[in-house]
This record gives structure tokens, sequence and C-alpha cells, in this order.
């Protein structure tokens, strides 16, 4: 509660700076550790969305920062409640997402006792996050979260932790607010613009891959401008599709994983690679085998706003410290040659997108999930959310769906299962007036399923198709790849989703062919209501490109 002599408690100090840098959302599981913040929400202007498990509020927060660019906020309990939410800061890390973490901590006086939930946070998560700190002085708060949004957004943007001792929460002093954060742009020199223009004058076979975060609509717009004037052929990276549209004629695929082998070809046979915002990791490298290492054969221009990245692992032919809004900008500045020789080749590879991605291919059962991607590209709209989490069932997703405007895609580059469902509710929560659709596997549904509560108690439409093989499918996969035959542990009784849908109180259908997803999806729509789709999906159908029985076979066949 507000005092009369000007003071404020730290809790108070603590939300009335979240309110200076702009945060409208904060995503929490209450904890008695921090009782005094909880307080202080109630008399301020930011929504709070309490949530049934630590680490879906994690993947909440983290979802609030890969859609914004601004840090998504997240408040959990001490102990076991910060370790729960461990999974969204790994996530935060891996996918370069702007967020901070405020985690309760025990009173100051009973530190290194091993006290009731305690824990070194510094220590916990210091590996894992950019920063963590704990904040032991009430009239230092204003100071160390102004720092806390600035190191979550500076360079390559990532993770925060800050401890709270719960008696500091409750100290009382005069304390001036920090002013309001704006993230910094780095900006890359006209030196640098120069000679990457002449770079592509000079190229025969040019390629642009775009990546990472620190991406904004227009930057995206500014790099379409860009491919237009230089007809250049451009690719995103593992989910990052969203940062150029699908449907324009300058857009070749996605080099995540599964890609078109003649993306592959073309990347290969570049002459010019320019990397944008991405670090070119496992995933889009191909298990870092589609670029030499330390030094790429093709002329490598690098991008990115994180100085430390430039080199870490390709030593690039030209190294830009730019942010990409930054870069993006710069780029309008740039003259088109006056002879475009790979013109040509820009047509063929958006010709070779289309039809990579146009018809959903043919697998074993009744319901073929690439079909149903097909389908809601005529029903979700451009500015739309589609969320997952990991496993094979996110193949179909890759590969068919066309994602057309920005921040669109929200799916975790850090493979993290459990993350589709509250990365959906959560950007719902931010945006109830565009629609959310989340495909999860059966196993990954179920790492974080208990947030379809959270989706009935906000009455979040979200629509959750859940993709049921009755198995952890990628495991499934290597393990017949590997050790064909031998299935051990990777089998999954299922419930039925549909009713567990219900049983919440949201709406629920089965579908066992495919076409009687449209009905469903239309009846799930009407509702109003949070909802889930249960397809019944063969468990053979193990991706887009091939079958968990042809995988068996080859693997059998090479051991004789």
């Amino acid at each position: 509660m507000r005092a009369n002599d000007g003071s404020r408690t730290g809790g108070e100090i603590l939300v009335d700076q979240l309110v200076v840098h702009g945060v409208q959302h904060v995503f929490c599981v209450p904890g008695e550790s921090y009782l005094a913040a909880l307080d202080a929400f109630h008399d301020r202007a930011v929504t709070v969305t309490v949530c049934r498990q630590e680490g879906g509020a994690a993947m909440m927060a983290e979802a609030h920062g890969k859609a914004t660019g601004r840090p998504g906020i997240c408040f959990v309990t001490r102990g076991p409640g910060a370790t729960n939410a461990s999974a969204g800061l790994h996530i935060a890390m891996q996918d370069s997402t702007p967020m901070i973490l405020f985690v309760g901590q025990v009173a100051r006086d009973m530190r290194e006792r091993e006290a009731f939930q305690e824990l070194n946070y510094r220590a916990v998560f210091g590996t894992m996050v950019k920063w963590a700190t704990e904040i032991d002085d009430v009239a230092r708060i204003p100071e160390l979260v102004s720092r806390a949004f600035y190191e979550a957004t500076n360079g390559r943007p990532g993770p925060v932790v800050i401890a709270l001792p719960e008696d500091m929460l409750v100290d009382r002093v005069v304390a001036p607010d920090a002013p309001a954060f704006e993230p910094v742009e780095t900006w890359p020199g006209l030196t640098d613009m120069s000679r990457l223009q002449k770079m592509i004058w000079a190229a025969k076979k040019p390629v642009m891959l775009l990546g990472g975060s620190r991406w904004s609509e227009k930057a995206c717009a500014s790099v379409m401008r860009f491919a237009e004037r230089f007809d250049l052929p451009v690719m995103t990276t593992f989910r990052r599709a969203h940062l150029f549209d699908a449907l324009h004629p300058c857009y070749a695929g996605d080099l995540g994983i599964g890609p078109n082998p003649k993306l592959l070809a073309r990347v290969k046979a570049a002459d010019l690679v320019i990397l944008v915002g991405g670090r070119m990791g496992e995933m889009p490298s191909q298990s870092y085998s589609l670029f030499e290492i330390p030094a790429p054969k093709q002329t490598f221009v690098h991008v990115h706003p994180g100085i430390e990245e430039l080199g870490r692992v390709y030593r690039p032919t030209l190294a830009i410290h730019a942010a990409p809004t930054a870069f993006a900008a710069a780029l309008e500045g740039l003259q088109g040659p006056n002879d475009i020789p790979w013109r040509a080749e820009t047509k063929t590879a958006h010709a070779d997108y289309l039809a990579f991605s146009e018809t959903a291919t043919e697998v074993p059962g009744a319901v073929n999930v690439g079909e149903i991607m097909t389908w809601l590209r005529s029903q979700l709209a451009p500015e739309d959310f589609v969320c997952n989490g990991a496993g094979n069932f996110a193949a179909w997703i890759h590969r068919f769906y066309r994602f057309r405007k920005f921040a669109t895609q929200v799916a975790p580059t850090s493979g993290s299962m459990g993350y589709g469902v509250p990365a959906a509710i959560g950007i719902k929560r931010l945006y109830p007036e565009r629609a959310v659709f989340c495909l999860a596997g059966d196993g990954d549904f179920l790492m974080h399923g208990q947030e379809f509560a959270t989706a009935v108690q906000y009455d979040l439409p979200v629509i959750i198709a859940v993709v049921d093989n009755g198995m952890y499918g990628t495991i499934r996969m290597h393990q017949e790849r590997e050790y064909p035959g031998r299935v051990v542990a990777t089998a999954l009784k299922n419930p039925d989703f549909a009713a567990y849908a219900r049983a919440f109180g949201g709406f629920g259908a089965t579908v066992e062919k495919t076409a009687d997803f449209a009905a469903a999806y239309a009846a799930a729509k009407a509702s109003g209501q949070p909802a889930i789709l249960h397809l019944k999906v063969d468990g053979n159908a193990i991706s887009p490109a091939t079958t968990l029985e042809a995988i068996r076979s080859k693997a059998l066949a090479g051991q004789k």
C-alpha cells in the first residue's frame, strides 16, 4: 500500500520500474517469497496472468518477447518454482529472446543455511542466461531493473534472472525511478555497406539468409524491397519463416529440418552468402555440414547484433556488427546492379519452393496433417499466429504452411517440447483480436497441457490440434534408424484429448479422417471457447518425407 511520506516498499518500487519501462503484461505462478511484489500489482495498471506451472509461465513470457521484441516478464517463487521456469530461460537464450525472470528468494539473514527452497541463483542460472543477479539493497532496485532491460535487449537479446529476497521487498525507502529504457541500435558503417554492394555486384549466385531476433515489421519490409531491387533469392532459417513473405517471388524456402533438397543444393552452389541476424546454428547449418568451418568456401557476409557471434564458428569475409533493424534500414541506400545474372535462378528458386510446399505428401492412415496445414492456409489470415512446440509433427508446419507476416510464427528454435500450448495462450492474451492456432504432439502437449486451464480462466479461444500417434515420435524415428526394431521408452498411452478439453470447460472434438477436420475446426471457432482437436494419426506417418517402416527397413538392410 502507498505511504504518505513518499517512501515505497521494495515490491512497490519494483513494479513501478516495470511500469516505467513500458511493461503491460506479466506472467506468473504466485509464491509467498514475493508477496510484496504481488501486492504492488494490485494498484498498478499491469495485466497479470496467473499460470498453472512455472515452465508454462516462463514460456508465455518468452513468447511475448519473441513477438514484441521487448522483454517478456515472468515472476516465480524460489527453489522448485525457479527450476520449473528454467526451460523457458533455456528457450529464451537459444532463441535470442529478451526476457526477465524475477524469482523470490529467502530472507537475507537466512542465506547460506540451505533455508527452505534456497538456491544460489547466480550459480544455478549463470551459464543459462545473459545475466543473473540478486538485489540486496532496496534502493538499488531502479538501477538493477534498468540494467536488466538493457542486458535483455542489447546485442544478442536473451534472458536475465533477478532474485528478490523476500525481506528486501518489504523494506521502505524513498528512491527515484529510473528513466525508461530504449534498446540500443548498432548501425553498420558506410564502408561495410559499400563493401557489401561491391560483393553483390561481383556475385553470380548470391543468396540471403534471414534468422535470429531483433527484427521488426519495418525491417522485414526493408529487406523485401532490397530483395526486389536486386532480385535476390531469400531464405529463412529454422523457425524464422515469418521474416519473409512466403509468396513473395524472391522467397526460396525454409532452411531448417527436412529442407527442400533443391534449396540445400542452391546454398552449396552459391558464391555469396549473406546471413542476417542468425547464428547459423546446428539446425539451419544441417549439423554444421552446410559450410566449411572455420572458413566457408563461399564469400560469407555475417550481420549480427552480438559482436561475440561474429567469427565464433564461421570466419566471415565481411563481418557487420549491426542489429537487423539497423542493417535493414541501411539496405535502402544500396543500388541494384544494371545486369542481374542470377534473375532466372531467383525465379526458379521460388518455383521450387512453391512446388515443394504446394501439395501434401501421401502418408499412411486416415489423417494427413500435411493436408490440414495446406487447408489452414486459406482459413487463417496472414496476421494470425501459428504456434508449436517440438516434435516431428512440426515438420508439416515447416513444409506446408506459408507464413506471410512478421512475428506470426511462434516456435522454439531450441527444440523445447511443451512450448506450443503456453506460447499460444500467452500470444492470445496479448493479441485477443487475432486468431491463434497451435499444433502440438501428444507427448509435447502433455508437458504443459495444464495451461489449457489458463486459457479457460481468461476466456482465450485458442485452437489447439493435438497430433496423437501414441509415441514420442522424433525419438522413435531416431531409435528405428540407430537401433531398428528395438523399441524402448517411446510408446505412449494417451487420454481422450477432446474429453480433456471439455473437462476444463473448453471445446473438444475428435478427428479420425482428414475430411472431418474442416467441420471440427469450424465448430471450435464457433464455440468461442478454448478448443482442442484430437487428431488420430497413424504412427507410421512419421514425417512428410518418409515412414517409420521405411526408416527401419533401411537401417536393417544396412546391418546385413
